[in-house]
């Protein structure tokens, strides 16, 4: 399935919306998963420059997260070149995609799409490392999982006095050094500030987007909690819209279809890719930004998987030699 299978579904959606349709898909495939990140706005006016400017654009989105602040970015720039921006959810968009859904105006969820808490994940060089990997290789900390921690030991534990407090924090910077707690707090202060004013484009209660932000940045309890299409409505209070049939009918095809370039339920396995070949060549769609008029931007992994044997102290080993040859964005322009 390619780009030019989908283009006149991406036209119907567009007559059913009355709107300019873009899509934008990071993948999931496990071992080649990519995240939301700032690059995508290298290529996003590429797209939204054909549009000029358009009463409403919807964006048809599919991610796991990734960057808060490329969230924020992407609705700023959209934003730019519409009177009104809808967001279309045929199934995940989680943590920093949903973060782009509240400064949508309004929200198609199908019934299987879903929305997740917004708290981020903070990685750097100060994360604790991650035992028996390489000395590179950290944990990520979750905002809320500090969070919790206090919350425990206040809650719980019944720990009230500041000495003690201050006992638990001093315990607490054994195991994550101090500038990296201080990156968690700073985070966790940017994400509210960000839903706040991104819900703010099309709100103006602030209790209603107190009570949002708090559900999604804490009160949820787990990163990997889901939200569903009606939770979103009734416990959220988001702008949601259920699609009819005939809509319905047209976002899960565009969906199906991405799914199966991006191989979204095929996990990356070298073992099961090279079978009994002495080597094989491999490419994988990781993530694509689309429209009608702006073409196709795919990221793309290209490479060569060879068999090879290496010694060990044990003796002779069966590897396989992964050799990228090429990764990077391409772009695929419409048809004439």
């Amino acid at each position: 399935m390619m780009y030019r299978d989908r283009i006149e579904p991406y036209r119907e959606l567009e007559q059913l919306r009355k709107s300019k349709v873009l899509v934008y898909v990071t993948g999931d495939r496990r071992n080649m998963e990519t995240q939301i990140h700032q690059e995508v706005t290298l290529f996003l006016p590429d797209h939204l420059d054909t549009f000029s400017t358009t009463e409403k654009i919807s964006l048809l989105l599919y991610s796991r997260g990734g960057e808060t602040l490329a969230g924020w970015t992407i609705v700023n720039m959209i934003r730019q070149f519409c009177d009104k921006f809808e967001v279309i959810i045929p199934s995940k968009a989680h943590s920093a995609a949903t973060l782009i859904a509240l400064g949508a105006d309004n929200i198609i969820m199908t019934k299987q799409a879903t929305l997740g808490p917004i708290d981020p994940s903070v990685n750097s060089p100060l994360n604790p490392q991650v035992p028996g990997a390489p000395p590179q290789s950290r944990i990520p900390i979750s905002v809320e999982a500090v969070a919790g921690y206090f919350e425990l030991a206040e809650k719980h534990l019944k720990i009230e006095s500041e000495s003690n407090l201050t006992s638990v924090f001093v315990k607490l910077t054994e195991y994550v050094h101090p500038v990296a707690l201080g990156n968690i707090y700073r985070a966790r202060t940017q994400i509210q500030m960000l839903a706040e004013k991104l819900l703010k484009f099309h709100m103006n209660d602030d209790e209603r987007i107190k009570k949002i932000i708090s559900v999604l940045c804490s009160e949820s309890g787990s990163h990997d909690y889901t939200i569903n299409r009606k939770e979103a409505l009734s416990d959220l209070a988001l702008p949601i819209e259920k699609p009819n049939d005939e809509l319905y009918k047209v976002i899960d095809g565009i969906f199906k279809n991405l799914r199966e370039e991006l191989e979204l339920d095929i996990p990356y396995n070298p073992q099961v890719l090279l079978g009994n070949q002495p080597h094989a060549n491999y490419q994988s769609t990781r993530a694509l930004i689309e429209s009608v008029t702006g073409g196709s931007h795919k990221f793309i992994s290209e490479g060569m998987l060879m068999a090879v044997q290496i010694n060990t102290p044990t003796g002779l080993q069966d590897m396989i030699n992964d050799k990228r040859t090429f990764e990077g964005w391409r772009h695929e322009r419409m048809p004439n």
